[in-house]
This record gives structure tokens, C-alpha cells and sequence, in this order.
């Protein structure tokens, strides 16, 4: 019941004992609170404290404990005085805390903002597209669900141009009915036969692009492709980004065999690199920290190296590289 001042029933025990019996040694009170003679040593060192026990006037030497009305009442006045200093100090505090929180808040919003960016409109989403493109490291997947009415320009005119000639790698799905168009194969061909690796699908959700698979684009609005799109560089969205472009490459048909492809430039500069250190045996861990690249980078670029040349095996990988020159 006094546990709030400080005082359990133990602790209660022993001053009800010295106020019932002031002339008691604490051998004694010790048998009358039923307790060790040590824990009753240390419980009146904590009465001490508590001013509850306090010297006698006539007699310095000797104790009393003080009458419950005053030495209850004066520590219940000072124990609200310790709560009211410590709840100041918790508004305080909580007042801080909020500071604290709404900073972070703006910060999580910066860093949210920065994950995010709005391209309003077709010429705005164009031209950034066309800017990220520049800067480009290595590859470019692809989800164009161009239709049969699309305007479809030359590639000698198109943004991919460039890409291709950087040596990136590029895969794009395109809808199936774009094999019945003239100008729409005509360009697929191209992309092909330049080494970018190109499929169809009967169907497409949404025109999707992603750089290095770091950064996902997509369009505002699926149903509205004038009205721009949103440019998304947050890991979470891109791995979603990602599994869905895989999704529909996998089941996606090829349209062209792999032998019409002109291999006069068939490696990223990662990729050279990547093919040059494996054949002097280094692992995808030496490969990853040469090139200061994650290992996760390093495994992908192998396994699409792999991939690319049909290897099994990092011996295969190394024959077939060295029968086309590129190491």
C-alpha cells in the first residue's frame, strides 16, 4: 500500500516495529519483523534515507522512528515533488522526442521524394528517358506495348541507337501483333541484329524500362501514354520492376535466330572486363572487388555471360568466349 513512497511490506515491517517498540535492538526487532538481522541492518539504512528513522534530540547516539502522520506525509511531499521534477523532465522530453521525430519525417520524405521522380507529359518523359539512357551502364530491359497504329520511327533515328553502339545489353518484349507490321519487324530486326535480344508477347501490361537494374520507368498512366511517367529508383520497386519484365520474358516467344546477329561489338566494357578475369581465375568475389561492383553485380553479368553463349560451367564459358575472340 506504501509501495508509491518508497516503502514495501518488508521495509513496513521493520518501522512498524521500531514504532511499536522504540528500545528494541535490531536483534530484536529483527525476531518482531520476522526477517535476517541483515536484512533488517540494511532495511533501517534505507529509513535512514528515507527519513523515517532519524536521531532522538536528547540523545544523538540513539534512533526513533518518526510518527507516521509526519514522516509519512513529509516523504509523500517530497516523493510528488521527485514525480513532478521527473514529469517536467518527461515533457521535456516528449516535446524533444517530437522534434526529434518530425525531422526524421522530413528526412524519410527527402529520401522517399529522391526514390521517385514525375515526368509529366510525353516530351518530358521522352526527353529525361533519353537522358538517363546517356548515362547508362550496362543494360536496358524493355516492356513496349506498341500497337499497330504507333508511329514507329527509324531506328537510325532512335534513342537505342546509341545504346547499342555503347555496347549495352538489351532485351525488349514487344506485343505479338507487331509482326504483322512492316516498319515494327523492320526495326526489331535491326535492334537484333545489332545484338539486343528481342521477343513477343501476346499481351503486355504496361510500357516498362529498366536501366542497369537499378532504375524502373514507367508510364503514369497505362491507359494514357501522353500522360508521362514515373521514374522509380528504390531497390523495393525496381526488384518488383524486374520480376514482373521476367515474368513475361520468360514465357515471351523468340522472332529471330541468334545467328543473324552481328557480334563486331558483343561486350559491355563490364562485361570484357568480367569475361578477362574469369579466365585468369579469379571468383566472383575478386571479380566484384576489382571492379568495385557488388558481388550480386558480378554473379548477374556471369550468369548472363553464361547465358548468352549457352556455358554450363565456367570452362565452357571460357571456350566458347575464346572461340568468338573475346578473350
Amino acid at each position: 500500500m506504501l509501495e508509491p513512497l518508497g516503502v514495501d511490506d518488508a521495509t513496513f515491517a521493520v518501522y512498524h516495529a521500531l514504532l511499536s517498540h522504540p528500545d528494541s535492538t535490531p536483534e530484536q526487532i529483527a525476531v518482531l519483523a520476522n526477517q535476517p538481522l541483515a536484512q533488517v541492518l540494511n532495511t533501517m539504512e534505507l529509513l535512514r534515507k528515507l527519513e523515517l528513522l532519524v536521531p532522538t534530540w536528547a540523545d544523538p547516539k540513539a534512533e526513533h522512528a518518526v510518527h507516521p502522520r509526519v514522516g509519512l506525509s513529509s516523504l509523500a511531499e517530497r516523493r510528488r515533488g521527485e514525480l513532478n521534477r521527473m514529469l517536467n523532465e518527461l515533457n521535456q522530453a516528449e516535446s524533444s522526442a517530437e522534434v526529434i521525430a518530425e525531422q526524421y519525417n522530413e528526412l524519410l520524405t527527402a529520401r522517399s521524394s529522391g526514390d521517385v521522380e514525375v515526368l509529366k507529359g510525353r516530351a518530358n518523359a521522352s526527353q529525361r528517358i533519353e537522358e538517363l539512357g546517356l548515362k547508362a551502364r550496362e543494360t536496358l530491359w524493355g516492356m513496349i506495348p506498341a500497337h499497330l497504329d504507333d508511329e514507329i520511327q527509324p531506328i537510325s533515328d532512335s534513342p537505342d541507337m546509341p545504346l547499342l553502339e555503347r555496347g549495352l545489353k538489351m532485351r525488349s518484349i514487344y506485343l505479338q501483333s507487331m509482326t504483322v507490321s512492316k516498319p515494327g519487324m523492320d526495326y526489331a530486326a535491326t535492334l537484333h541484329r545489332l545484338g539486343g535480344e528481342v521477343r513477343v508477347t501476346p499481351t503486355l501490361p504496361m510500357r516498362l524500362l529498366i536501366f542497369d537494374q537499378e532504375i524502373a520507368i514507367m508510364a503514369m498512366d497505362p491507359d494514357n501514354p501522353a500522360a508521362g511517367a514515373v521514374i522509380h529508383r528504390s531497390p523495393a520497386v525496381v526488384a518488383v520492376a524486374l520480376a514482373l519484365f521476367d515474368a513475361y520474358w520468360a514465357r515471351a516467344d523468340e522472332i529471330f535466330s541468334p545467328e543473324d546477329r552481328d557480334d563486331n561489338n558483343p561486350l559491355t566494357p563490364h562485361e570484357a572486363e568480367v569475361l578477362r578475369l574469369l579466365a585468369g581465375g579469379a571468383k566472383d568475389e575478386q571479380v566484384a572487388r576489382l571492379l568495385g561492383i557488388s558481388l550480386r553485380t558480378a554473379r548477374r553479368i556471369t550468369a548472363n555471360l553464361s547465358e548468352r553463349l549457352d556455358a554450363t560451367s565456367r570452362f565452357e564459358l571460357g571456350v566458347a568466349a575464346a572461340k568468338r575472340g573475346w578473350v
